[in-house]
């Protein structure tokens, strides 16, 4: 026996984590940000569909409370940690912006916890989160570092850091933010895959 589960409702959770280290390994051994930020993307998929996946196999209750856990844990990794890398590969590496990535970190991680506490019913229909879900990083900052294109470096890199706090903010205020569904997934599939294309193939 080994600790922990390893069927198919947590795969794609999994895959969300492997793609974060992978992330995180690319954004300081390559001088290509594009492939860090594609690994941002897709792990941002692999999230917003696993719920899905898990709730379409049949689980105990101990498999239901052990992916809720997963999740969150994978996404201080895809959606903090990550981010934070690819920050760091963009040029952010002064000491005010370790204070930055310190604030992006604690209201991150506290926004995870929150909702563990407050609506991580996976059973219970859910219709508005309470505060700025942390895996929207995965498109903000992809759409974000676009900026870089027409902006002078210096402008770009404060325009970064102005969004990381005011992310950071949107995280822990309690604010409604509409849950994705129906439609909606397939809305932030095209245009996550149309990123990818233009990160991988135009920029």
């Amino acid at each position: 026996m080994i600790v922990g589960k390893w069927n198919k409702s947590v795969i794609l959770t999994y895959a969300g984590l492997i793609l974060a280290v992978l992330g995180m390994f690319l954004a300081f051994t390559t001088d290509n940000i594009n492939y860090s930020i594609c690994c941002l993307m897709v792990a941002g998929i692999c999230d917003l569909f696993d719920g899905m996946v898990a709730r379409r196999c049949k689980r105990t209750e101990e498999e239901k409370k052990f992916g809720i856990e997963l999740d969150s844990i994978v996404d201080t990794m895809s959606f903090i940690a990550l981010p934070i890398s690819i920050f760091m590969q963009m040029g952010l590496t002064r000491i005010r912006d370790i204070v930055i990535f310190m604030i992006f970190a604690l209201a991150g991680v506290a926004r995870l916890a929150y909702f563990n506490i407050d609506t991580a019913d996976s059973e219970k229909a859910i219709k508005y989160y309470t505060g700025l879900p942390v895996t929207y990083t995965a498109l903000i900052f992809p759409l974000l570092y676009l900026l870089k294109l027409p902006l002078e470096e210096n402008i770009f890199l404060w325009v970064m850091r102005a969004a990381i706090v005011i992310v950071s903010v949107l995280q822990v205020l309690k604010i409604k933010v509409v849950k994705p569904k129906g439609i909606w997934y397939a809305v932030f599939g095209i245009l996550a895959i149309a990123l990818l294309v233009l990160y991988l193939v135009f920029i």
